[in-house]
């Protein structure tokens, strides 16, 4: 299938250059994860501070996701005639200015309306950085250029996150605002330093992406990354009564075993993208079927804290590996539209977050165990394989009515 984002090679950088360029889009997803995951280690403070009960603090982090699922196709589309560079250059200084908001706010209002402009650019960040890295590397290293610009959110989780708790318990849970909001003016101006500008793509327009929505096969990978995804979130939003409760480790060392699932995805994400430069749907049945198959196992090794450690790391693992391949998947399924496509991939991805964290609670509520979750999330990876499955099968199909397309008659 024709990729989507094929620059002239005098745009493609490598070496040092594709380096620096790449990990220059990298920090801004370092920002995003830090500030998107640390508020529920500081959701304690926060709501004390402002005087809310619980109800009113937890819309704080739904509030973030609602902006991602809202901001990820209206920015996209909005920047489409834009220069991708200024396009993640604005998204970069969104993300400074409403974390900048979000540690002057006053009242809960304002932290709401703050958290909410926080998720906007989230998607439509991670979209168009990644068609930037896949337009700059070689064409055979699409996936690894995508997944180490993926990479900065990944990272997030082992050291930015706990870190800007720290700083949190440290200085205030405000100031891990200030901190993120300083992380993102150093995006700035790295991508303005270190990312070269690309010319704006042939017949790009926002009628063009959203053309893209009237694509089968947009939806289709989009429903794998909701139902697929959906089974790591239903482990990942419970994992403390797990640990504790069923495997018997300490609360002190939550903070570990939550470092263990970033290290996992570090790891899986970097093997996502070396497995979608060799095949992207053989990388996507092979990630739902390794998550499955770890979800399905994950109670059975709960019993021992040695064990349940183990798969932690290999559910971090599992999970991250379908990111790079889906992000691919996305930009080769929506060639006038890649921004808008890769965008929706975070999505998705959040909405898989809801889908498996209201699935996970349902079974615990329903008397079932905290191990639950984990036999739920390995059923929604067989959904999400299932859709795969069906997804390559439309591909092969069309593929073949090409085919007979293109034989003479006669």
């Amino acid at each position: 299938m024709t990729a989507s984002v094929p620059p002239s090679p005098s745009h493609r950088l490598s070496g040092r250059r594709l380096t620096l360029a790449i990990g220059a889009l990298a920090v801004g997803g370092f920002a995003l994860g830090t500030t998107e995951f640390t508020i529920m280690g500081l959701l304690e403070d926060m709501r004390a501070d402002l005087g809310v009960d619980y109800d009113r603090g937890g819309q704080v982090i739904s509030a973030y996701a609602l902006g991602v699922v809202v901001g990820a196709p209206v920015l996209a589309t909005l920047g489409a005639k834009k220069p991708q560079r200024t396009v993640a250059l604005a998204l970069a200084l969104v993300i400074t200015l409403a974390n900048l908001s979000s540690f002057f706010a006053s009242g809960f209002g304002w932290m709401l309306a703050s958290r909410f402009l926080s998720g906007l650019p989230h998607g439509a960040y991670f979209g168009v950085a990644a068609v930037i890295a896949a337009s700059l590397a070689d064409p055979a290293r699409r996936g690894r250029a995508i997944s180490m610009v993926m990479l900065g959110l990944s990272i997030a989780n082992v050291v930015g996150v706990p870190f800007a708790t720290w700083v949190g318990q440290q200085f205030g849970w405000r100031s891990m605002f200030l901190l993120v909001g300083l992380i993102g003016a150093v995006t700035v101006v790295l991508i303005r330093a270190f990312v070269p500008a690309l010319p704006v793509r042939a017949g790009a327009s926002i009628r063009a992406e959203l053309g893209a929505l009237r694509r089968p096969q947009l939806w289709m990978t989009l429903l794998i990354g909701i139902v697929g995804f959906g089974g790591f979130f239903a482990v990942y939003s419970y994992i403390s009564p797990l640990m504790t409760e069923v495997a018997g480790i300490g609360v002190s060392l939550l903070p570990f075993v939550v470092a263990l699932y970033g290290v996992g995805m570090v790891v899986g994400n970097i093997l996502g993208g070396r497995l979608a430069d060799r095949s992207i749907m053989g990388s996507i049945y092979g990630s739902m079927a390794a998550i499955a198959v770890v979800l399905l196992v994950f109670p059975l090794a709960a019993g021992t804290p040695w064990s349940a450690c183990c798969f932690v790391f290999l559910v971090g693992a599992s999970g991250s590996t379908l990111i790079p391949p889906l992000q691919a998947r996305l930009l080769d399924v929506s060639p006038g539209a890649p921004s808008l496509a890769s965008s929706m991939n975070h999505s998705s991805l959040n909405l898989a977050n809801a889908l498996g964290a209201a699935l996970g609670g349902a079974v615990i509520t329903a008397g079932w165990g905290f191990t639950a979750p984990a036999l739920a999330g390995a059923v929604l990876a067989v959904l999400g394989l299932g859709v795969a499955l069906v997804s390559g099968r439309m591909d092969r199909r069309r593929g073949e009515r090409a085919e007979r397309r293109s034989v003479p008659v006669g």
